[in-house]
């Protein structure tokens, strides 16, 4: 059972930035929901009490919730009358200009222009808006590139305990493929492999003695202070640039052994610094294990 939600709604000019900004909430690990029925509120409020797990939401609602302005005040109201719901409006709005502009290089239109002018569009578009930007945060994305419009929502809405970047630690086996996703990936079957030694091949690198096996040799301890050296100088430049995650992807042969340990060490380093959270996940660790079991 859910204590307490908040609650964001973004809304705004259509092209004034609601991707971007849903996006940037996502970041901050809110729940996020695009063009939701305002009328679905309270039934998905009833399903997030049950589960107990969400805690702060983002919804996109926008002109293509046709009984947008009514029926979203209405559900806000009502919603609002319990204190479990802490409830922001967003408001992104640019100037007309910037809109035209806009629309004219994604080749899109308008929502209330499908017939006519984008600048007509614009016009109704400000007019049926007028009442909720009232009582909404306005943020004008006029002269904001994307990257500016994220800083300026995670300046106004990151607690305290939100981390913004994150580093995501990755062991693989090279005979399973490189993880796509990976933004730098190191090799190290040049190292002495576990594998050879009977006693160790069925552990992993997150048993001790594996783990202990990885160190004990000169190469591996060189190769791992100048390695971290290296990571460590440059997370901060990832996170200037306003990246919101860097993957780093360690593999040996199988990501069973050597892998598996060096990335064990990384993340506690990394984690140590308490500057950036780390996730580990050892994509192939037991992949040879279930393979002899089907055999």
């Amino acid at each position: 059972m859910v204590d307490s939600l908040k609650l964001v709604v973004i809304t705004g000019m259509s092209g004034a930035g609601k991707t971007v900004a849903m996006q940037s909430f996502e970041d901050m690990d809110y729940f996020c929901i695009d063009n939701l029925p305002p009328g679905l509120l309270p039934k998905f409020w009833e399903l997030i009490k049950e589960n107990g797990k969400v805690t702060k939401l983002a919804l996109v609602i926008d002109l293509r919730s046709r009984n947008f302005f009514e029926e979203l005040q209405q559900v806000l109201v009502q919603m609002e009358d319990t204190q479990m719901i802490e409830t922001s409006i967003v408001f992104l709005d640019a100037s007309d200009e910037e809109l035209v502009s806009r629309y004219k290089e994604t080749r899109r239109t308008h929502p209330l222009a499908m017939d006519g002018l984008v600048t007509e569009g614009i016009r109704k578009e400000r007019a049926l808006l007028e009442e909720i930007k009232a009582e909404a945060m306005v943020i004008d994305t006029t002269n904001l590139s994307p990257r500016q419009l994220r800083d300026r929502i995670m300046l106004e809405f990151k607690g305290d305990n939100t981390h913004t970047f994150r580093v995501e630690m990755v062991s693989f086996g090279f005979k399973y493929g490189l993880p796509i996703d990976a933004d730098i990936a190191m090799d190290v079957r040049f190292l002495p492999n576990p594998h050879y030694i009977e006693e160790l091949r069925p552990m992993t690198g997150m048993d001790q003695p594996v783990y202990d096996y990885v160190m004990s040799f000169e190469e591996t301890e060189k190769f791992y202070q100048q390695f971290k050296d290296l990571i460590l100088s440059i997370l901060p430049g990832y996170k200037k640039e306003g990246k919101t995650s860097l993957t780093i992807a360690i593999g040996c042969t199988g990501g069973q052994h050597r892998s598996v340990a060096l990335t064990e060490r990384l993340a506690k380093e990394i984690k140590e610094t308490e500057i950036y959270p780390v996730n580990i996940t050892h994509r192939d660790k037991g992949k040879r294990k279930e393979s002899v079991n089907r055999s």
